[in-house]
């Protein structure tokens, strides 16, 4: 009785590995897609804060950046309107408060030789997307003028980024 047990065992070892041996593979494949569109975006602007003042006897500069993200080789224009100011223009921008304001004015340059608008040579012409944000500095300034009464003067200006 032990040999045909054993000779079953063996029998059903040899089976399983038979079995095993004779196992098969399939394979196959698929696809896989992405299509990238030209986009840009405004990711970021930082607030043009001329801070805190008294009497607007002297220019007031500061700065501003705006993050532009544009798919790579991507052209792009970027634009300012006049911001909410009710008499505001590209050329001169108001904050206001209540029925005062503040003129300021917005530019590409650190001189303020290239008003940044919304029209003709005002718009900047951006570098061909890479994929990451790009920064542009906008310079601001508030000229001297006559000092509204004490309050806090504000503005809303709109950014239009342009893309084929």
């Amino acid at each position: 009785m032990r040999i045909h047990l054993s000779l079953a065992l063996a029998a059903a070892a040899l089976c399983i590995g038979a079995a095993s041996s004779l196992a098969a593979t399939a394979t196959g494949s698929f696809n896989s897609q992405l299509v990238i569109t030209a986009e840009c975006k405004v990711q970021s602007a930082s607030m043009l804060n001329f801070g805190t003042d008294g009497v607007l006897d002297a220019a007031i500069n500061t700065t501003s950046t705006i993050g532009v993200q544009c798919t790579t080789g991507q052209t792009y224009t970027i634009s300012l309107n006049g911001g909410n100011g009710a008499s505001g223009t590209t050329a001169v921008r108001t904050m206001e408060s209540g029925g005062s304001s503040v003129n300021y004015t917005m530019a590409t340059d650190v001189n303020q030789t290239s008003n940044w608008g919304d029209s003709g040579g005002e718009i900047v012409t951006g570098t061909p997307g890479t994929g990451a944000v790009q920064n542009y500095t906008v310079y601001g300034r508030v000229p001297p003028q006559t000092t509204p009464a004490p309050a806090t003067y504000t503005d809303l200006v709109t950014i239009t980024v342009t893309y084929p």
